[in-house]
């Protein structure tokens, strides 16, 4: 048989293989294997997570069936399940978690920047719960006998991509989670929701030289300073701009700066008001307003991984093989967005993993892959067409 490559190799050549061998070395991962190396047990994941498998035995059989597709990729003659749920759940996960990394410095090299006319880094801070069988994961548990865990996410703008990623048991706080793990950069303006409403997390931005926006809590207790200077009516949906400063006894001690307390209504006879804080007095009043509904973006990311990644249904029990399969699914994210960004693909993710489900392990390039039509693209899922030639 010639000489051939997949789909599925050209994408595993876009990952930074020198920097994910130190990283195996680094945490003696392949030390005393015999059958499946860490880089196996990645490749073995990565498909899975592109076809979209949900248990190891459907992983042997499909590796079974694909056998004369995959010797090209170096894997052994059989992955046996028994083999992977072992290593799943004895490798560090950490290996993966580096490699995110690795990879988000590729991404950043090539992703536009964000919308608004500033300079600042813009992110969004936000955290989403993945529920698990108490049964299954006992080291998983919460309050009222449920199991979970927390995704704490740090959002870039520029690209729209996760910067930053720490996964928490289900019921750690959000704020807690961010106190203690975010780090914050220079003139960078951070955005979240009233769940992170705390005084001392406003008082590390602040420290940091950094930004908050971010609505205000109905109970929160202030007092008026006085009137922003920007402020000289009601004009593009912004009601008021004043500024004012905590009062609770406790708060204001902690935090003692002024900040703006910016009210906004939203265009139409029905739209709803909406009250913004903020520690940024240069920035104009909509712009501030603007920040907070650009947030829905981290939204829509909590939204698409989860439809499309596997990260609801684990193929192992253990904590470590449920973070190891986490992050394994945000390793490619990140390497939709690099393929994305690379070659100026005109259209979604969601439209390029389907087109990369479809011709995973057909003979393609890339460059092949991102020419499909749509309707080309039904074809091959219904099997009714192979996109190039077929193998011998």
């Amino acid at each position: 048989m010639g000489h051939y490559s997949t789909l599925f190799s050209s994408i595993l050549s876009q990952i930074p293989r020198h920097h994910f061998e130190n990283l195996v070395k680094q945490h003696g991962a392949d030390r005393y294997v015999k059958r499946l190396s860490t880089w196996n047990q990645f490749t073995a994941l990565l498909y899975a997570q592109i076809s979209g498998l949900e248990s190891l035995r459907e992983i042997e059989g499909a590796f079974c069936v694909q056998a004369m597709r995959t010797y090209h990729l170096g894997l052994p003659a059989q992955i046996c399940r028994n083999t992977l749920s072992h290593a799943n759940g004895k490798r560090n996960w950490r290996i993966y978690e580096g490699l995110f990394y690795k990879l988000l410095v590729r991404c950043r090299e090539l992703t536009p920047k964000h919308k608004f006319n500033f300079k600042n880094p813009l992110y969004t801070i936000d955290a989403t719960t993945v529920s698990l069988c108490l049964s299954l994961f006992p080291w998983s548990q919460i309050k009222h006998k449920k199991g979970a865990i927390k995704m704490h996410f740090q959002y870039d703008h520029d690209g729209d991509i996760p910067c930053f990623m720490v996964m928490t048991k289900g019921d750690e706080s959000d704020v807690v989670a961010a106190r203690k793990h975010i780090e914050l950069s220079r003139d960078s303006i951070y955005c979240f929701d009233r769940g992170y409403m705390d005084s001392k997390w406003f008082r590390q931005i602040s420290d940091a030289g950094a930004y908050f926006v971010t609505r205000r809590q109905g109970r929160l207790r202030y007092r008026i300073v006085g009137q922003h200077a920007s402020f000289h009516g009601r004009s593009n949906g912004v009601l008021d701009d004043i500024v004012v400063a905590f009062d609770g006894a406790e708060s204001k001690k902690v935090f003692p700066k002024w900040m703006r307390l910016i009210i906004y209504r939203e265009p139409g006879r029905n739209g709803r008001t909406f009250e913004f804080l903020t520690n940024h007095l240069q920035l104009p009043a909509k712009t501030v307003a603007d920040i907070y509904k650009s947030r829905w973006q981290i939204e829509a990311f909590f939204r698409w991984v989860k439809q499309n990644l596997k990260i609801k249904t684990f193929l192992g029990t253990s904590e470590n093989a449920v973070l190891t399969q986490i992050w394994t699914a945000m390793c490619y994210y990140l390497l939709l967005a690099y393929i994305k960004y690379q070659s100026r693909y005109a259209h979604s993710l969601y439209y390029l993993h389907n087109v990369i489900r479809a011709g995973l392990m057909e003979r393609m390039t890339r460059l092949d892959t991102l020419n499909l039509s749509q309707k080309r693209l039904n074809r091959i899922r219904d099997g009714d067409l192979q996109p190039f030639l077929p193998f011998a």
